[in-house]
């Protein structure tokens, strides 16, 4: 796998800690400053992974028939 060029941290990394914010959120044993602190760390977790969701869409390909037969790889345009 592929590491991250910019040293900024995994989507896997990134999502685990938004799953552990939910989690305590969820609780409902926090204060409001520290509830309030968390929801605003898990939308700044939510939009990064979003945003790695995004840039590896539009890396996605697609498999498909050439004229002499053989597969060929393009980009995947969504039908």
């Amino acid at each position: 796998m592929q590491k991250q060029k910019d040293n900024s941290e995994s989507f896997e990394s990134l999502f685990s800690e938004l799953e552990s914010v939910v989690a305590k959120l969820e609780a409902g044993d926090l204060s409001l400053d520290e509830s309030l602190a968390l929801f605003q760390r898990g939308m700044e977790l939510a939009k990064k992974c979003g945003e790695m969701l995004e840039k590896a869409e539009l890396r996605i390909k697609q498999l498909v028939p050439q004229a002499n037969g053989e597969l060929g790889v393009e980009d995947f345009n969504e039908k």
